[in-house]
């Protein structure tokens, strides 16, 4: 018989039901990817994917391949951040890809050197107006205003026209393409200052990526915003009755979205040297993908930036994987199509077991 404790109240709960936290399941599956590749690369390649094996090389582990692994990821895990914010409330965003290529577009522009090797800059698209050599504050300013704006775009319809968020954020989707092919007519904007190289330099992406990780883990986790987040995910009718101002607060999240989208562009073009109409292409599924696959529920009111994280590096180590396997990218697609589904088949098999444990 099951070992019955006293909670408040005099009311028991059976301790067999105790279920460990999805994240831990999430880390589980991390670790076992990662020994999958390392067993294949060891009886398939004669090397192993997560230690080193070059004698003129010191150190355990392949740092070169872990640094490739966090890096390949933080960018679009930026992007996951909001996204994960939005799945709480039940939303979705498919929009942020699309922002991360015209905020790039309009941000870079404002970036751009006056000349290069003591030539003018002749593709500067501000250099008659004086826009060049500008200080670093204001394309980031730039950047973050164009990101913060369209997140209140899609939060604004969203929260009071009662459009559907997948069609809100799907015509965002669309219109900001357009406006980041019409910013400068399909051309890319190129050869930024060093300050603004720097934003992408090196490590910087993942330093950014685990910074923002750790703020929206401890805000959501630790203040009324990230209560009211959940709540509303959970019932909004709910959440309406209890006094939360349910609108408000979804075009909050939105908004909060659409930044950290802008924060990824910022980095991706200043990473690249250069900002192209076609940035940020499927970037919105990868981080809807992140998410899911870190236990997040698309049914709204469950999940954690932690979770969304161990999402990305379960992307970073496949996508490593199969490099090191030399298999063909295409591959890639396929295994992170078939991990999407089965993780909301998981997704669903959990909401009805615990529906049934109840």
């Amino acid at each position: 018989m099951a070992e019955a404790t006293h909670g408040i109240g005099g009311l028991t709960f059976d301790t067999s039901k105790r279920s460990m936290p999805p994240e831990a399941g999430v880390a589980i599956a991390l670790v076992l990817i990662v020994v999958v590749f390392e067993l294949l690369g060891r009886f398939l390649m004669d090397d192993s994917f997560l230690f080193n094996t070059r004698e003129n090389v010191d150190g355990l582990f392949n740092v070169a391949r872990l640094k490739i692994i966090v890096l390949q990821v933080s960018i679009i895990g930026i992007i996951a951040l909001g996204v994960t914010q939005v799945i709480i409330t039940g939303g979705i965003d498919l929009s942020s890809g699309s922002i991360v290529a015209a905020t790039a577009m309009i941000a870079m522009s404002f970036a751009q050197v006056g000349e290069i090797n003591g030539l003018q800059n002749s593709r500067a698209i501000f250099f008659e107006q004086g826009l060049v050599d500008l200080p670093l504050i204001l394309p980031i300013a730039v950047g973050l205003a164009c990101g913060l704006v369209a997140g209140l775009i899609n939060g604004a319809l969203v929260a009071y026209t009662g459009i559907p968020p997948f069609i809100a954020t799907l015509g965002m989707m669309v219109s900001a393409r357009g406006v980041a092919k019409w910013w400068t007519a399909g051309q890319p904007v190129s050869f930024p200052t060093e300050s603004y190289a720097a934003i992408g330099g090196g490590m910087m992406p993942v330093f950014i990526f685990a910074f923002l990780a750790i703020l929206f883990h401890l805000i959501l986790r630790h203040t009324v915003y990230g209560k009211h987040t959940y709540a509303i995910g959970s019932s909004e009718a709910a959440a309406r009755m209890s006094g939360i101002k349910v609108a408000r607060h979804k075009v909050l999240v939105y908004t909060i979205a659409g930044l950290l989208a802008g924060v990824a562009a910022l980095v991706l073009s200043s990473k690249n040297l250069t900002a192209q109409a076609g940035m940020g292409m499927m970037y919105e599924l990868d981080a809807i993908a992140m998410a899911v696959i870190g236990g997040i529920s698309l049914q709204g009111g469950r999940g954690s930036v932690l979770g969304t994280v161990l999402g990305a590096l379960i992307f970073g180590v496949i996508i490593s994987g199969f490099t090191f396997l030399r298999l063909d990218a295409y591959y890639q697609e396929m295994v992170k199509g078939a991990i999407i589904v089965g993780a909301v088949v998981l997704d669903q098999w959990r909401q009805r077991r615990a529906a049934i444990d109840m």
